[in-house]
């Protein structure tokens, strides 16, 4: 288990599903962390004692650079710095399915918004406390759909595809300040987004995604925190610019 103890990690998008399984292990790890999300205070009050005692929930917009700014000073204020960033929050389960050119534009628009332009916005609001940290990890979650290429989702496929490429360009960047910038691309997840919409077309996905993979089972949340904590821990501080894709196999690259 790498123990993250001493350092503080932001969670975009860390109210629930995916996101708050990464920062309950990271909590469990003796990470301070800092969970974002646009959900209500009740619900991010929730994720708070979900997560653990050492946790602060804070209401952040990736699309609204007012609350990214506010998330980061309330983070640096409680904390005293920043060490670690989870690009979690995204979207996928409200996402259109189609032809590509039946897409509309707006659409088009809106993902990109948030699964690219926040991410965005997040790092570069969080780069003056991760160079003042000594072990700066920047851990964007990207999608073993930009290795698979599925079809009528181009529009979601392309916003993590430059997601991804966005991780490689950085950590050429941010090399030279010790900060890594990597991404972690998961399969299909049953997230509390996916499991509460529980539609016919997610059931065939499901299926699909087991039988696609070389280990026969539903990926879960909590099966990414491994990954998560290696490339935020010290035991990878030499590892930039990848994209590892945990998938139970399903894609190889």
């Amino acid at each position: 288990m790498n123990d993250l103890t001493g350092r503080t990690a932001l969670v975009t998008g860390g109210a629930s599903g995916i996101g708050l399984e990464l920062a309950r292990g990271m909590a469990q790890r003796g990470c301070q962390v800092a969970i974002g999300d646009i959900v209500g205070p009740d619900r991010l009050a929730q994720a708070q004692a979900a997560a653990g005692p050492d946790t602060l929930a804070l209401p952040m917009n990736v699309t609204d650079q007012g609350e990214v700014d506010a998330a980061m000073a309330a983070i640096g204020d409680r904390f005293g710095g920043l060490d670690i960033v989870i690009n979690n929050a995204g979207l996928y389960t409200t996402v259109s399915r189609g032809p590509f050119d039946s897409i509309e534009i707006s659409e088009w628009e809106r993902i990109f918004a948030v699964n690219v332009t926040g991410v965005f916005r997040v790092i570069k609001a969080a780069l003056p406390m991760l160079r003042r940290s000594d072990a700066g990890r920047i851990i964007n979650i990207s999608s073993a759909t930009v290795f698979s290429g599925p079809p009528n989702m181009v529009h979601y496929v392309s916003s993590k595809g430059a997601m991804t490429a966005m991780t490689k360009s950085m950590a050429r960047e941010l090399g030279t300040d010790g900060i890594t910038v990597n991404a972690i691309a998961p399969g299909f997840t049953l997230s509390s987004g996916v499991t509460d919409a529980d539609s016919q077309t997610s059931q065939a996905q499901r299926e699909r995604a087991r039988a696609a993979r070389a280990v026969k089972r539903d990926q879960m949340p909590e099966d990414l925190i491994g990954s998560v904590c290696f490339l935020a821990g010290s035991d990878a501080g030499f590892i930039t610019g990848q994209t590892l894709v945990v998938d139970g196999g399903a894609v190889m690259h």
